[in-house]
């Protein structure tokens, strides 16, 4: 079961969060959504079960949500293979793998700032005195 957020196209207020469940048999499931607690009937849509060609199923649940401070969104999932619904909530910061790249991305422009500028001071102090004369 993943749960995770799908950013609102421009302009909108609501964003989407997506519930998908895979791998599960027999076909017959129920997915909900839950805001503090309490159960979300409306707003909500899912995908018919699809089959995955290897005798299981996933589905996709999107409830569609106005982000709020302090708020618990979690996902619900009834099936025959569980003893007890399985209850995912939702975690707002950002995914481990999106902030290594935000990581990556930053150590880069950093180091290209620190070259760039140690080249300029080189380029300045070689150049220092010496009178630039046109040739022909």
């Amino acid at each position: 079961v993943l749960v995770y957020s799908v950013a609102p196209p421009a302009g909108g207020h609501a964003a989407m969060l997506v519930c998908s469940v895979y791998d599960f048999y027999p076909k017959k499931i129920k997915v909900s959504g839950r805001r503090d607690g309490q159960e979300v009937s409306h707003d909500v849509t899912s995908t018919d079960e699809l089959a995955d060609g290897d005798w299981f199923y996933q589905l996709h649940s999107h409830l569609e949500y106005t982000p709020r401070s302090g708020e618990k969104i979690s996902c619900v999932v009834e099936h025959a293979s569980l003893k007890t619904p399985l209850v995912r909530d939702w975690d707002p910061s950002m995914p481990e793998a999106e902030r290594n790249q935000y990581a990556i991305g930053a150590s880069g422009l950093i180091l290209g700032l620190i070259l760039s500028l140690a080249g300029f001071i080189y380029f300045q102090r070689k150049s220092r005195g010496r009178i630039l004369v046109p040739t022909n």
